[in-house]
């Protein structure tokens, strides 16, 4: 085991779901504890993921943090099927099509130090197209349903994710998490587990979902051609989706996209996709999605509850 202090996290399993007593563990192994409501993870860019190393069910390895799934998601090529699992029966959305073959593992409760979040469950589905395509081994994937319950720092300048547990209405249960000044804030949209942000290409208004787990940004292809002039394409690529299928898309540089006067990018790798499967699924109609380029360009924290996004200077280097 590491010897830096370890946030653990245990997993009570029902015991209708197990024939004996299981009390097996989650530990996040390099995590720093800063106060009794605050952890800091660090975490590894591989391939524009942002990946933590978790032990899970006697098993240490790769977690992939990702605010676009929907839940906690294990890898069954990993977590072999058992009467631990059960079919659920549904379909989850990815950016470009449904998943299909979708396990369900239901779990009473989480609990990080003195924090408790009850019945939770994870999906288990096959991961083996992300681990062959990184060439990395890959357990599973932390979503939406564990970081609500937190404030959740991304930071691209340390490589570490700050998460501070808040209540029921987004405030944090301590005074003193971070060192650095919050500039900026702006406020979005939670569409089912989906973070809705408005934002501009150049004078054009457009709607983009916000998604970690987005290696390249997207832009929908069908959008107007005064929108479209802004993204300048330079190749085609194959991009592999939520189920594991690929599509080829045409990629480039996306420039002017703006939150505000006073948040702004540089350009941003984007790939043009159709995002109509997407917009069916959640109800909705995104222009795009902003993933790793985004977080890349500005330091922020998500704030599920109180449906709002801050931000952090990067530092000025000085040569």
């Amino acid at each position: 085991m590491h010897q830096s202090i370890k946030i653990i996290i245990a997993l009570f399993i029902s015991a209708k779901l197990f024939a004996t007593e299981y009390n097996p563990p989650i530990v996040f192994t390099k995590a720093e504890f800063v106060n009794a409501s605050t952890t800091r993870i660090p975490f590894k860019v591989i391939d524009q993921l942002i990946v933590v190393e978790v032990e899970l069910l006697d098993k240490e390895g790769n977690f992939i943090i990702d605010t676009g799934s929907e839940t906690l998601i294990l890898n069954s090529v990993h977590f072999k099927h058992s009467r631990r699992y059960r079919q659920d029966g549904e379909e989850r959305s990815g950016v470009h099509q449904e998943i299909e073959n979708v396990k369900a593992k239901y779990l009473d409760a989480l609990s990080l130090e003195d924090f408790r979040l009850e019945n939770l469950n994870a999906d288990v589905i096959d991961l083996s197209h992300i681990e062959k395509i990184k060439k990395i081994e890959v357990l599973g994937i932390i979503g939406y349903s564990i970081l609500k319950e937190f404030e959740v720092f991304i930071d691209m300048h340390l490589n570490q994710i700050t998460l501070t547990k808040i209540d029921k209405n987004g405030e944090l249960l301590s005074d003193k998490v971070y060192a650095e000044t919050i500039n900026d804030s702006i406020d979005f949209q939670l569409k089912r587990h989906t973070i809705i942000i408005d934002a501009q290409i150049g004078n054009h208004k457009v709607k983009f979902g916000l998604d970690t787990g987005a290696e390249y940004n997207q832009l929908n292809k069908n959008l107007d051609s005064e929108i479209l002039d802004y993204f300048y394409p330079s190749k085609e690529l194959k991009l592999t989706g939520a189920s594991g299928k690929q599509v080829k898309v045409m990629a480039g540089k996306l420039y002017r996209v703006k939150l505000n006067d006073s948040i702004y990018f540089g350009p941003m790798k984007t790939v043009l996709t159709n995002l109509r499967q997407m917009n069916s699924a959640f109800s909705t109609h995104l222009d795009g999605i902003l993933g790793f380029e985004f977080f890349a360009q500005q330091r922020t924290i998500i704030n599920y509850k109180k449906q709002k996004l801050y931000f952090i200077k990067f530092p000025i280097i000085k040569p």
